[in-house]
């Protein structure tokens, strides 16, 4: 079922897909279903619990620990001290996607989105990627921002079209990428080269970072190239979602004239 979120004006808007209950929770989950997040009652136990916690320690999957009282205003109806927001798409796997890609003949143009946490941000850069033809968006499993209708809203529905990848450890698939062919770029102020400077013909995974901490040192690490978008006024920073579009129109203008 969907189910609604009352907003300060007292206006209903969508949510997401919400399943409550444990034994539900766990038909879900054994069917497939993508889930978003997961609320779990502080100090709930007994067997069924103890099943739907070894279900998610196989897949790899983590839950959030509540108060009662949150769960109680998200449904009035017999929860059991567990809800599971449904992802609104389903999600896909890098190590599938890129072969397709090189089977197709073309030129892997990928994004990497490491901690970048608001829904907006979110929406707005896969607006740009799926506008731009990227092939696919790679976000952590843990650390993203969700893919709630706001972000579906602000993306203007791109989320549905454009293949966000979610995967458990970004460095392993980064070098995953580089065994690939796959040259990684990483949009940061640490480095006096010029996003200009770097050649996006290539295979290319552009990597950017949230906009407080960045892209973190282990990607810096492993990566081909560092790139920075250069400043000229007294505002030492970009959003987010501005940076990808300056940098993935870069890439696109090179590409566009090969």
């Amino acid at each position: 079922m969907a189910f609604h979120i009352r907003d300060n004006r007292g206006e209903k808007r969508e949510s997401n897909q919400m399943v409550f209950g444990i034994r539900a929770v766990i038909e879900a989950i054994d069917s497939g279903k993508e889930i978003e997040s997961l609320f779990v009652q502080r100090g709930l136990s007994g067997s069924l619990f103890l099943e739907l916690k070894s279900l998610l320690k196989e897949h790899n999957l983590g839950y959030q620990q509540v108060p009662i009282e949150k769960l109680n205003r998200i449904t009035g109806k017999n929860h059991q001290g567990v809800i599971a927001v449904i992802s609104p798409i389903v999600y896909h796997q890098i190590e599938d996607l890129l072969p397709t890609i090189y089977e197709k003949g073309e030129v892997p143009f990928l994004l990497m989105l490491d901690g970048v946490t608001d829904v907006r941000n979110m929406g707005a850069i896969a607006r740009t990627a799926e506008c731009a033809g990227v092939h696919a968006i790679i976000v952590p499993r843990k650390g993203s921002a969700e893919i709630n209708p706001d972000a579906i809203k602000t993306s203007a529905g791109a989320l549905y079209k454009i293949p966000v990848c979610r995967q458990d450890s970004l460095g392993k698939v980064g070098r995953y990428l580089m065994e690939s062919g796959v040259q990684l770029v990483v949009s940061t102020e640490k480095t006096q080269d010029s996003i200009y400077d770097v050649d996006y013909t290539v295979p290319s995974c552009i990597i950017m970072g949230a906009e407080d901490v960045g892209v973190s040192d282990d990607l810096i690490r492993i990566s081909d190239k560092l790139a920075k978008i250069p400043m000229f006024g007294e505002i030492a920073s970009l959003n987010v979602s501005v940076s990808a579009a300056v940098v993935i129109y870069e890439a696109i203008r090179q590409r566009s004239i090969i």
